[in-house]
């Protein structure tokens, strides 16, 4: 598997290896990309399968800002590509609007939101989502500080939280999901942009718990514990894995990833190109890195939208849960 390097990579913005294009030989030419750290493995993979698929001249910039900070960015004209963790929302398709920017949305994946604790935590085999709103409400700061006050059953011991900062869209979503609205949640946490952080966190402290994107459990497995999740209290636990986000079984942490394109930049070939070469390799690639590949119509379709400069969001501006795969699809059909 591809080593994750948001680590090392974390910056305003991030340069990767020069990657090149076929039709473009003039020096110079750029891909600008930036946003989620979730959406970032994907992107990095597909950035090396094209330089080695290719031998032009083109340098591909990549940032891992958060979705929120890469649409800031994006919705002001200084990228060509954001990534997104979750849909562009309403205040920024209001931004874009009035900075003269259009976008094609592309889906490229399904993500798995993970719940992790240490491997020494030997008293958590599972989590509702309301024990995990307990933990992390604005009503909880600076009050819940302990497993126990969480469940009597759990040990009197501090409870360590880890999680994405307010800039990226797992927090949004992971805040939608289980607090039940986006943005909600206590501050008195450990937050970063940088899922390496979190993932360091977690794996040194026995009473700590985090969240984050499938790909970085999956990359750290050996010093992190996965939590099974249960929509609701009584219902069987749900471990994530690629086989419970594609069965629809993982709810309500399971969700589609996306990458926004500029209509005005797939005029220069070198943007064109790479969002092309992107879908036809998201499914391979989404796989490789540990994500949850779409169905190939999905890839065919985003292909038809890209080629036809199709712009939109097949979303509404506003935070949603438990969006499956066939509603995605009858969605991006129709922006």
């Amino acid at each position: 598997m591809r080593k994750l390097m948001i680590g090392v990579l974390l910056a305003a913005t991030v340069i990767a290896s020069p990657i090149g294009v076929q039709q473009v030989n003039a020096a110079g030419a750029v891909v600008k990309i930036d946003g989620s750290s979730t959406v970032y493995p994907i992107t990095e993979a597909v950035a090396e399968e094209f330089q080695a698929a290719t031998r032009g001249k083109v340098r591909v910039t990549i940032g891992v800002s958060g979705t929120g900070g890469g649409f800031k960015k994006f919705c002001r004209g200084e990228t060509d590509i954001s990534e997104a963790s979750r849909p562009i929302m309403k205040k920024e398709m209001e931004a874009c609007k009035k900075a003269g920017i259009q976008y094609v949305e592309l889906p490229v994946a399904y993500d798995a939101l993970t719940v992790v604790v240490n491997p020494q935590n030997n008293w958590i085999k599972s989590l509702t989502v309301d024990e995990l709103k307990k933990m992390w409400e604005p009503a909880a700061q600076g009050k819940v500080t302990t497993w126990k006050q969480v469940n009597p059953a759990w040990p009197d011991v501090p409870l360590k939280l880890f999680g994405a900062g307010a800039d990226s869209g797992t927090f949004d979503y992971f805040t939608e999901a289980v607090v039940g609205k986006a943005k909600s949640s206590r501050g008195d946490y450990t937050a970063s942009e940088d899922d390496n952080v979190l993932v360091q966190g977690v794996s040194m402290d026995k009473s700590a718990l985090g969240f984050f994107g499938y790909a970085y459990y999956a990359e750290n497995a050996k010093k992190l514990k996965a939590v099974p999740i249960a929509a609701k209290a009584g219902a069987t636990p749900v471990a994530p894995s690629i086989d419970t986000v594609k069965s629809g079984a993982y709810q309500p942490l399971a969700r589609p990833i996306f990458i926004y394109v500029s209509a005005k930049s797939l005029e220069k070939p070198e943007v064109r190109e790479f969002a092309e070469f992107y879908l036809k390799n998201a499914a391979t690639l989404s796989e490789e890195v540990k994500y949850v590949p779409l169905p190939d119509k999905a890839y065919v379709m985003a292909l038809d939208n890209l080629k036809a400069k199709k712009t939109g969001t097949g979303f509404g501006g506003i935070p949603e849960v438990g969006v499956s795969v066939e509603d995605l699809l009858k969605r991006e059909g129709k922006h």
